[in-house]
């Protein structure tokens, strides 16, 4: 399990985390959700060790606060962050190379055939460079290269963000498929109603701390929560 407790996070002398209570198990999907500047995105970073945070942070009973980034992948912890990140000059199939652990030649859980099958796009241009993938394409192989370590916890950062509908379709079947094999999943999703068709359960930030824990039919069910902490 992920665990965290009172995740406190500081960015120029103004506290973004509050003190924040979250716990993700294997085999589930909580979404987080919350306004742009909720804290969202830094809470997923401070769980990889991208930005220092105090409180407890701990995934299997291990503790993450200090470790480098590496070194929590390692622990299994996979990260799709949201700016995609992939090497625009290293074809389709060298992104995912680059998503192996040291010394793993190929994934146990997530083997290529089941990557060409979950996104037949990929598998169309798995020589392609990165580069010149679409958004799509590119969303679709940040994913799959995150899964080629093959993690047992992902925290997934905005994957639907600009997305044709046809391609959300696609990432929200991936997600479903992670959760069948026992992820844990963390995901940062800003339309609701994704979000609420996907997950187990969500929790929703609100100036630095967690404001409502529930399902999604909980969260449906609260139009207030949903008015004050969700509402443009």
């Amino acid at each position: 399990m992920l665990e965290l407790l009172d995740v406190q996070v500081a960015h120029g002398g103004s506290r973004v985390l509050r003190g924040v209570d979250l716990r993700v198990r294997p085999g589930e999907i909580v979404a987080l959700l919350g306004r742009n500047g909720a804290g969202r995105s830094t809470l997923l970073k401070a769980v990889m060790g991208l930005v220092p945070a105090t409180g407890q942070l701990s995934w299997q009973g291990q503790g993450l606060q200090g470790r480098a980034a590496h070194d929590i992948a390692r622990l299994g912890m996979g990260y799709v962050p949201e700016g995609r990140e992939i090497f625009p000059g290293l074809s389709v199939l060298q992104n995912l190379a680059m998503g192996l652990k040291p010394g793993r030649h190929a994934s146990t859980m997530w083997p290529l055939e089941d990557v060409w099958r979950l996104f037949p796009a990929l598998a169309a241009r798995r020589d392609a460079p990165g580069g010149v993938l679409s958004g799509g394409e590119q969303q679709m192989l940040t994913l799959a290269r995150t899964l080629q370590g093959d993690p047992a916890a992902v925290l997934v950062d905005e994957p639907t963000e600009g997305l044709a509908p046809a391609v959300v379709q696609q990432v929200a079947a991936l997600l479903a498929e992670m959760r069948r094999r026992g992820l844990a999943v963390l995901l940062v999703e800003q339309k609701l109603t994704i979000a609420l068709d996907l997950c187990d359960r969500c929790a929703v930030l609100g100036q630095g701390r967690v404001v409502f824990e529930g399902t999604a039919g909980d969260l449906r069910a609260a139009t207030a929560v949903q008015q004050e902490w969700l509402a443009v």
